[in-house]
């Protein structure tokens, strides 16, 4: 069977196709957001439905819709990199919003 990355030289390490890398980076940002789309809807229902408090989880909902789509078309064009050894000022603002949705879907679950 042949090698599927053969050597770029005989003592050279073997030569890599990234090709396919930001494909599959790419879809993975379209599923987040479909989920994430989903999410929104569902919270825009329960607000509706519920009225009150509801509108302001349906409002966090359509804003942090909003802030991580268009993350995703701002990284999809090209993901910014920070320096080595430091980490991205995008990086709590996106952990705090993914732990809002985690809360908003436990919400739904269990209403």
């Amino acid at each position: 069977m042949a090698d599927p990355d053969p050597p770029a030289d005989e003592h050279g390490p073997p030569a890599r196709d990234p090709g396919l890398q930001p494909e599959r980076t790419r879809l993975a940002w379209r599923r987040s957001a479909l989920a994430l789309t989903l999410v929104v809807a569902l919270t825009m229902r329960l607000a509706v439905e519920r009225g009150g408090a509801a509108m302001l989880l349906g409002l966090f909902a359509v804003v942090g819709w909003a802030g991580l789509i268009g993350y995703a078309y701002r990284h999809a064009s090209g993901p910014r990199r920070p320096a080595a050894g430091q980490i991205s000022a995008e990086v709590p603002l996106l952990g705090l919003v993914t732990a809002g949705y985690a809360v908003l879907g436990a919400i739904l679950i269990l209403s």
